[in-house]
């Protein structure tokens, strides 16, 4: 998608501070973190939000999830980390092309 700022970065037409990236992937520090650490994840694949998921994208949700945990051992949250997908509007999307948050370092405010 031409006008998406995250494909935009995935395809390196816009720099971001990149951590890891395979065929499938790339994760990026978010530039307003909200945690010591605070990862994007995203798919190379425009895929708006988890509302767009279909069979088919099951290998890469896999792919993702699995990697998160490596990623967070990377980054050295060995006591835990959290992950966030925010889907739509009311849910807190602002940039529509599906991204997981990894967040972790410090205590994490609670949801209670």
């Amino acid at each position: 998608m031409s006008d998406c700022l995250f494909c935009k970065i995935a395809a390196g037409e816009i720099p971001a501070d990149i951590v890891f990236e395979d065929e499938q992937v790339v994760v990026f520090r978010d530039i307003y973190p909200k945690a010591d650490v605070h990862l994007l994840l995203i798919p190379r694949q425009h895929i708006a939000s988890l509302n767009e998921l279909e069979p088919a994208h099951d290998a890469l949700i896999a792919h993702m999830m699995r990697l998160l945990p490596k990623l967070a051992r990377d980054q050295g949250l060995d006591d835990g980390y959290r992950t966030i997908v925010n889907t739509g509007p009311s849910g807190g999307q602002e940039i529509f092309h599906l991204h997981l948050h990894l967040l972790g370092g410090g205590r994490l405010p609670g949801f209670g």
